[in-house]
């Protein structure tokens, strides 16, 4: 069974050491404002918990040297960050650095055993040769997913999925803690951790790809809403004429732009000649995809240069509203399609800057994502370290 702190100094004193790594007791202590006989004897108990572990001694600082603590060696967490077209894994340490990743394409929409049982493979692969338990499991997934019972629900691009018990799944397989979440707010968790927000209390994680979506940063801790369903503005309504979005509706910011919306737009403009790069793609392989549009923008193709523009105006009529509403002190720019370099981004930024007010723009960097692919894997581990290493 998963060791856990007995009360919040504890919790606090583990919380701490994750961020910010090994520390000496004195160090502690100031942070803390634990009396030195308190925080010895909590640090001894979760030494005993087999939670923390010696570190030797901290260099002198005019006395009697300090003991450093640090995170148990042992501790291993596991994120499992399911995509739309992919499968990402990790395995951190105690203070979630990454020891371990693995990826591989898969498809969402073969439902979630078979989905669940390539993320198993990949867990198992990783793990070859450790010794150590894994002491929780986060996992985040391309829909909706109720903050009441942490279950998917109706998820648009998940067919099959629908309260399916993926906690409980993973549950039983791993015999220890699992916590199931938005793989946007997984996303946003690691850029809060290890990114470009490890400053910024209230900030947007922006992720474009099959789908978009939105994590929403609020005085540090991830904003769900009531029922778990914030940040979906991949269904946000631009147009009411708009293209037919996998959610039913019409107009929908997805249904413009997106993964599955780009690769729609690169076909037709390869079928009408529009671009001569996405037209020999798809002549050589039968098909075109967004990496296909990434690769003509980047030789100078005019039509796949137009396409991205567009789709970054979309993204930023959206995100003006956002910004003017919820007024963050950052917006991060992540997921397979930032990919698509600058030309998206200046869009993006142009759009914002020009339709939200200079007083929540003056001082706002919108910026791409510099965790790449780790993001959800980190944010993954953040979530479910911060159930484990939590008061029961």
């Amino acid at each position: 069974m998963t060791a856990r702190p007995e009360n919040p100094h504890q919790a606090r004193i583990l919380r701490l050491l994750r961020q910010d790594g090994a520390r000496s007791r004195a160090e502690l202590g100031e942070v803390t404002r634990l009396s030195p006989s308190k925080l010895a004897l909590e640090l001894d108990r979760l030494t005993k918990l087999n939670l923390l572990e010696s570190g030797g001694l901290a260099a002198s600082r005019g006395g009697r040297r300090s003991g450093i603590v640090r995170i148990a060696s042992h501790l291993r967490f596991v994120g499992i960050d399911i995509g739309a077209t992919s499968i990402d894994v990790g395995v951190t340490n105690g203070e979630l650095e990454v020891v371990g990743h693995l990826s591989k394409p898969a498809d969402v929409r073969d439902g979630p055993e078979a989905v669940l049982e390539q993320a198993l493979d990949l867990v198992g692969k990783l793990r070859t040769g450790e010794t150590t338990d894994i002491h929780g499991v986060g996992i985040g997934v391309p829909g909706p997913v109720s903050f009441l019972d942490r279950t998917p629900v109706s998820p648009p691009i998940m067919p099959g999925w629908d309260r399916f018990p993926v906690r409980e799944t993973l549950s039983r397989e791993f015999g220890c803690p699992v916590l199931v979440d938005n793989d946007v707010n997984i996303m946003a968790l690691g850029e809060l951790h290890a990114g470009l927000a490890r400053a910024v209390g209230d900030f947007l994680l922006v992720k474009i790809g099959t789908g978009v979506g939105c994590g929403i940063v609020v005085a540090g801790e991830i904003y769900r809403g009531v029922t778990g369903s914030a940040g979906d503005i991949g269904h946000i309504r631009i147009s009411d004429d708009g293209p037919l979005c996998t959610c039913g509706n019409t107009g929908c910011l997805e249904a413009y732009f997106g993964g599955a919306a780009l690769a729609r737009d690169a076909r037709a403009a390869a079928d009408r000649g529009d671009s001569p790069y996405l037209a020999e793609r798809l002549a050589h392989e039968g098909t075109v995809t967004a990496q296909d549009v990434a690769a003509a923008a980047a030789s100078g193709d005019a039509a796949a240069v137009r396409m991205i523009r567009e789709g970054g105006r979309h993204v930023g009529m959206v995100l003006a509203s956002l910004v003017s509403f919820f007024n963050p002190g950052l917006v991060i720019v992540g997921g397979g399609l930032a990919g698509l370099g600058h030309a998206l981004l200046a869009e993006i930024r142009s759009v914002v800057y020009q339709r939200s007010l200079p007083l929540a723009t003056g001082n706002l960097p919108i910026v791409l994502s510099e965790l790449g692919d780790t993001a959800g894997i980190i944010g993954a581990t953040r979530l479910i370290s911060d159930h484990v290493f939590s008061v029961e």
